[in-house]
């Protein structure tokens, strides 16, 4: 019998709808981006199609709307769901209000960056780069709509505003572009909050890796084994060269090392019969 979380249960089914509409958030988030940065890129747009963006803008905002409804109604615990994603609940609820409406964002860079976790899962690099380059792209969206029209500002383009988000994820700060609004300097604080993030990742998997990297090689050095062989076996050989010098040494009748070992008495010497040791002095006559 198979589990009824996979097949029927409520489990299954927040699961099955998350797999059914992966793909089709992705290219909602990827339209509403588009509708969102083509009247900032072109102030001049035709009101037409300003007016289509703006379309575009709450159709899919409602569609992102109906995409937590639906995953709330299937959860099977529903306030744990709630507290779990309250972050969601806010940037879906907070960018309703004029000043906050650069949140909508947050809600475009969250689903893309889950679903790019799923695609490139184990290539951390192309995961956090695709990430970063993602958030430098629509924070300098989200500064230049809100820097743009107010007096005394500094960020005017496009361009700047890349240049400012560039500067300002990485820490780097060079002052030359800052938001004067309340709302663009909202959009610092997390794009800050975000580059440190993103640059204490990548450092600490950096460091995880070289240490991973070191004690793999500590523990299987290419040759280190064979190295350690070959001594080895150049010992025992020598050993052997030893033994059978001394062997060829007490077979010829020359004293080998151990027959003067210290602490042994010395072989007597072999002397005529009827000698002495001791010559007795002479007697007068």
């Amino acid at each position: 019998m198979g589990n009824a979380g996979s097949t029927g249960g409520p489990a299954g089914w927040i699961g099955r709808w998350e797999r059914l509409t992966a793909l089709p958030l992705t290219v909602l988030s990827l339209v509403f981006l588009a509708a969102y940065a083509a009247p900032i890129l072109d102030p001049q747009l035709d009101a037409v199609w300003a007016r289509a963006c703006r379309v575009t803008n709450v159709a899919v905002w409602l569609l992102f709307w109906l995409d937590f409804g639906v995953r709330l109604v299937l959860h099977p615990e529903r306030r744990r769901f709630l507290r779990e994603h309250l972050f969601d609940l806010a940037v879906l609820v907070l960018p309703m209000l004029r000043p906050l409406r650069a949140l909508r964002l947050v809600t475009v860079v969250l689903t893309l960056s889950r679903r790019t976790e799923i695609w490139v899962r184990g290539r951390l690099s192309l995961y956090v780069g695709a990430t970063t380059l993602l958030l430098v792209l629509v924070a300098a969206l989200a500064v230049l709509d809100a820097e743009r029209r107010a007096p005394e500002s500094s960020i005017t383009s496009y361009s700047d505003a890349l240049w400012w988000a560039a500067v300002t994820i990485t820490t780097v700060g060079y002052g030359d572009f800052y938001p004067v609004t309340a709302e663009g300097r909202l959009v610092a604080v997390g794009l800050m909050i975000g580059g440190i993030g993103l640059i204490g990742f990548v450092t600490g998997s950096l460091a995880s890796w070289i240490v991973d990297r070191i004690s793999r090689r500590g523990q299987q050095v290419p040759g280190r084994g064979q190295q350690q062989a070959a001594t080895a076996e150049d010992v025992a050989a020598l050993r052997a060269e030893i033994a059978a010098l001394r062997r060829r040494l007490e077979a010829s009748g020359m004293p080998s090392d151990r027959s003067a070992a210290p602490g042994q008495p010395t072989p007597p010497t072999n002397r005529p019969a009827g000698s002495s040791a001791v010559v007795a002095p002479e007697s007068g006559g």
